[in-house]
């Protein structure tokens, strides 16, 4: 299992977000990988899945980097791993390269 934390600035202090990403697991036609990301209004999970181990944990990484990018939590700017406005860590589809800020922009981009 993978695990980050990131952490979300709120006004009443620090809130953690885990996120963790299950080992690939096959099935009788495909591979699957489940993630957790631990907002705190409500957790979110879910499973890729893909034709190999590998590919459901990169459809994986790229959907948290997804759901990252896209959050409100994302656009007020107090989420952070690192560094605030760093980036988290996590890829993202190709339409969604224009949201990446700091190491993550410079990365992928």
């Amino acid at each position: 299992m993978l695990r980050r934390i990131l952490t979300y600035a709120s006004e009443s202090g620090d809130i953690p977000v885990p996120i963790t990403i299950d080992t690939p697991r096959q099935g009788e036609r495909n591979w699957s990988c489940t993630y957790e990301i631990g907002w705190p209004d409500e957790p979110r999970r879910h499973t890729m899945y893909g034709i190999d181990a590998t590919q459901a944990m990169l459809i994986a990484l790229k959907i948290v980097g997804a759901e990252i990018y896209t959050s409100d939590l994302h656009r007020s700017g107090r989420l952070r791993w690192l560094e605030a406005g760093d980036g988290y860590g996590y890829p993202v589809p190709k339409g969604l390269r224009d949201l990446l800020v700091g190491s993550d922009a410079e990365q992928d981009g």
